[in-house]
């Protein structure tokens, strides 16, 4: 408890957004006009996950000072998104009861938004190591 309590005073708005995207990943979404336009479920995706990412290492990299992104905490910064991820999709798919259906493709969406958000970061941190 002591652990989480830390990494939630150390990433308050990575926290957030997680909340914010568990929250979201479970309701029942009106239907506006933007229903219409061609891949915008994919397109929201890409933009949650990246967000949230571009903040998680906003927070490491500024927030917390640290200078660089080792090969490890990238891999654990991309690693453990991507796997939020797949966990939703499997509970949207099998604990919903229709309401929400679980995509494959809402995963390759979200680990592209990480994907990005990860190289953002890394020339973040190679910028700032330069100085």
């Amino acid at each position: 408890m002591q652990q989480t309590y830390r990494l939630i005073r150390k990433y308050p708005l990575t926290t957030a957004c997680v909340a914010a995207i568990w929250y979201l990943s479970f309701f029942t979404p009106p239907h506006t006009e933007l229903d219409n336009v061609r891949f915008i479920d994919k397109w929201v995706h890409v933009a949650m996950y990246g967000g949230t990412c571009l903040i998680l290492w906003a927070e490491y990299l500024l927030r917390n000072k640290h200078k660089t992104i080792t090969p490890r905490v990238a891999a654990a910064g991309w690693v453990a998104p991507v796997a939020m991820s797949g966990a939703i999709e499997l509970l949207q798919a099998y604990c919903t009861g229709g309401r929400r259906s679980g995509d494959l493709a809402d995963l390759v969406a979200n680990a592209i938004g990480v994907s990005l958000a990860l190289g953002a970061a890394l020339l973040l941190a190679r910028r700032r190591s330069s100085r």
